[in-house]
């Protein structure tokens, strides 16, 4: 019994001595490995508790990690470091552009607007519209049938829809909400985004069967290079002077040709990307669509404004031909008269001479 006692006792002692030679041979051996990333992990928990800068550090760096819901970035949880127009430091691309929404596109496209309202209203007091020089005749002649009037309206009307819409979207928070409250501005501002959602293929249809009726006589003529000339264009608003021009002049072709049909490109294309993200598209190129459409959207209302205001108070007697599709035939001559012109027959501007050619626009009496 003594016997057996001895040798445990001499057992015990040798692991005592070999225990901390033992323990400290494979550290001795891997002093020279590098820890593996959750070894590390664990360490640095342990040392600094509460400190998660390597973790975020990891989430952005735009590196995928595993993910059991299939799809493209599925596997990012935080969009790499980016950088938009205006702005001078890196961050997380998603945070770069909340910044550049709310601070360029939010401030610039603002007083943008502003400043044309501005001027529009201040031009109208201090010049008013442009009048005829002439008083009307009563003969009234066919500007637009029927069909292109319901074609203009259904593009102003959704556009207007599209551009209130958009622009509660953009500004609401900084203008309406401290007016309204938090419940009411909810309300305003989830209609206006199914509005402007549902309303956004509307309008797109319409531009294109526009673009399509008044194509041809958007076409440009030698004429209309009068309407680049300052000198010209100042002495149509200011002193109405007349400017010979067909069935549309020179400034409505620009508006034709870079709003109706270029801004409208943009805008749909770029409308499009953002109404339709289950096309797998991904954030940068969504981001980037809204970029490209809220800047062509600031651009397109102003333009519009300009385009409104002539086609309402600007000009005397131009509402009536969009609301009627008539015009008086005094209109017709000091504003278009090569239209007149050729609508009447003159072989200087391309008519036949004498009765009005078949299928043009006829006239009537204003009863």
């Amino acid at each position: 019994m003594q016997g057996i006692t001895r040798l445990i006792a001499a057992f015990s002692a040798a692991a005592l001595i070999a225990g901390p030679a033992a323990a400290q041979a494979p550290a001795e051996q891997k002093a020279d490995e590098v820890p593996s990333p959750q070894q590390a992990e664990r360490e640095r928990a342990a040392a600094q508790p509460g400190n998660n800068a390597p973790v975020w550090k990891e989430v952005r760096s735009g590196q995928p990690n595993y993910t059991s819901i299939p799809g493209r970035e599925t596997d990012v949880l935080i969009q790499p470091g980016a950088r938009f127009p205006g702005q001078s430091h890196f961050s997380t691309a998603g945070e770069a552009w909340r910044q550049f929404r709310n601070g360029v596109v939010t401030f610039y496209g603002g007083w943008l607007v502003v400043l044309v309202l501005v001027a529009i209203l201040a031009f109208y007091f201090a010049k008013g519209p442009v009048k005829l020089h002439e008083p009307p005749t009563g003969r009234l002649m066919l500007r637009f049938t029927d069909f292109e009037r319901i074609v203009h309206w259904s593009t102003a009307i959704s556009f207007c829809i599209l551009a209130v819409s958009g622009l509660v979207m953009l500004f609401g928070k900084h203008l309406l909400l401290p007016l309204i409250g938090a419940t009411l501005f909810a309300w305003l501002t989830m209609l206006g985004k199914n509005l402007h959602n549902f309303v956004a293929p509307f309008f797109i249809v319409s531009v294109v069967v526009m673009v399509i009726i008044w194509l041809r006589d958007n076409l440009p003529r030698a004429v209309d290079l009068q309407w680049l000339n300052p000198a010209k264009v100042w002495g149509f608003f200011a002193h109405s002077e007349h400017i010979p021009s067909g069935r549309f002049n020179g400034g409505e072709k620009i508006w034709f040709w870079a709003g109706v049909l270029g801004l409208s490109i943009v805008m749909a294309w770029s409308g499009l990307v953002l109404l339709f993200p289950n096309f797998d598209q991904t954030r940068a190129a969504m981001q980037d669509a809204w970029v490209w459409h809220a800047s062509a959207a600031m651009l397109y209302i102003c333009a519009s404004l300009g385009h409104i205001y002539m086609g309402t108070i600007g000009v005397e007697g131009a509402y009536g031909n969009m609301r009627n599709g008539y015009t008086d035939e005094t209109w017709a001559k000091e504003h278009h008269e090569l239209w007149y012109l050729e609508h009447k027959g003159d072989r200087r501007v391309g008519g036949t001479g004498g009765a009005v050619p078949a299928g043009a626009p006829h006239m009537k009496e204003n009863a």
